[in-house]
């Protein structure tokens, strides 16, 4: 079946840097926004998402979630918007949910989207306290290797995301792996908290693309630089220029660009 033209991407500005020297370009992101569900008049979950073919998702996650019986089917979705935020109210029949749902007990946290299964959209993350000075351009090209030398379970198993913590004198705090690239980022900002070390983190680095909720998390844990290996969404670059965050993706080879906050990132005067 062909589908009506969506637009999935988004056009934003961002500092090229490579060998030192940044170009300013036009970059495209893949967009990202919530759907809250509403399931049969409440509140029942959030997913963040590219928009377009919302009925298709709602049907297919409240299937493959166990949400609905296999023989059972959604009666009506209402696409609309809710204190701008795009909603989907869905209408099933009793006898098509399944028995948890009807005991009305808590949907289960997907290993990829750490905000997937909260009832409603918190909005964007705090604001950040700004550095107190910039860093160099020259710390961000070595967090790729140093990340790749410490990933064993990803090298043995080719499955495992990471994440890591770097204080401003460049050594690593912590890192760990896991399936999920949100879990790996709780994992540092757990070890973090235990340890009493938070405010020593200056940068997380993390090994794939950054979605609005990794944001959020380095925002809530106050580290003011997160880099990522591969690419952002439309929304975690909103949320980074929002909250004072500075985002730095495509960091592989020393080459990286910056989404927000380059103020944040130092050049000498040679460069």
């Amino acid at each position: 079946m062909k589908m009506d033209p969506i637009q999935e991407t988004m056009e934003a500005t961002a500092w090229r840097v490579e060998n030192g020297a940044g170009t300013l370009r036009r970059d495209c992101l893949a967009i990202e926004a919530p759907l809250q569900i509403e399931l049969n008049g409440k509140a029942f979950s959030v997913t963040m998402r590219t928009p377009g073919h919302d009925d298709w998702l709602v049907r297919g996650l409240l299937l493959s979630d166990g949400i609905v019986r296999p023989d059972g089917s959604v009666e009506t979705i209402e696409l609309l918007e809710v204190e701008g935020v795009d909603t989907a109210r869905v209408q099933v029949p009793d006898i098509y949910l399944c028995e948890r749902v009807m005991k009305n007990q808590a949907l289960i946290t997907h290993a990829s989207c750490g905000y997937c299964g909260k009832k409603s959209f918190e909005g964007f993350p705090i604001l950040l306290t700004p550095p107190r000075e910039p860093l160099p351009w020259t710390f961000f090209g070595q967090l790729e290797e140093k990340l790749r030398q410490a990933q064993d379970t990803f090298r043995a198993s080719g499955g495992a995301h990471a994440a890591a913590a770097f204080a401003r004198e460049g050594h690593c705090l912590c890192l760990f792996e896991d399936v999920g690239r949100h879990n790996a980022v709780d994992k540092v900002i757990g070890y973090l908290l235990f340890h009493d070390r938070i405010a020593d983190a200056a940068v997380l680095q993390v090994s794939g693309r950054v979605s609005f909720e990794i944001v959020n998390k380095a925002c809530r844990a106050g580290i003011p630089y997160l880099s990522a290996i591969s690419a952002p969404s439309s929304l975690a670059v909103e949320a980074a220029k929002g909250s004072g965050l500075t985002l730095v993706a495509f960091n592989r080879q020393h080459r990286f660009t910056i989404y927000s906050h380059p103020e944040n990132i130092a050049f000498s005067k040679e460069e």
